[in-house]
């Protein structure tokens, strides 16, 4: 059994640590973190969920974003514990925020990663978008949270005013 719970300012370095463990600590040099610095999440989309324990199994993340003008949520990273992968819940996680996001208005999210993996939560690839570089293009990924959201939406991703 597990509790989903808004990641709170306590959570804040366990979930950094479960992010090192998984990603390793290069990750910050990843270009998605430079639209990440000084900018402060999305709050009620990053969560947690603990075990009966109080053990951290995964988390997720959420940053503003702006791509050719246009506010976006900026999904990831998401990470599961490798002694717990399997379960199904990075996709519980993804699940819930996307409802989440939806029910607070947002209407489009995008990330950086695997196609296949995104796919089956409804992400496709973005053409026109521009993350900074390197990035390779075949792995920026959008999802419109609400129809045509996407539609013309184009140019370079930029941090969020």
């Amino acid at each position: 059994m597990y509790r989903l719970e808004e990641e709170t300012e306590d959570d804040w370095w366990e979930v950094e640590a479960l992010y090192d463990l998984c990603f390793a600590p290069g990750r910050t040099a990843l270009s998605s973190y430079r639209l990440r610095d000084g900018v402060p999440t999305v709050a009620a989309l990053c969560l947690v969920l603990r075990d009966d324990d109080g053990i951290l199994a995964a988390a997720i993340r959420y940053w503003p974003v702006e791509v050719g003008g246009q506010d976006a949520l900026l999904l990831g990273p998401v990470a599961v514990h490798p002694t717990r992968q399997g379960e199904g819940l990075g996709g519980l996680l993804i699940n819930e925020s996307l409802a989440e996001a939806r029910r607070l208005g947002w209407e489009r999210v995008m990330l950086v990663g695997d196609a296949p993996y995104y796919a089956r939560f409804g992400f496709h690839r973005l053409d026109g978008v521009e993350m900074p570089p390197p990035t390779n293009p075949d792995r920026v990924l959008g999802l419109a949270l609400k129809a045509g959201a996407w539609d013309g939406v184009r140019g370079p991703v930029t941090k969020a005013t």
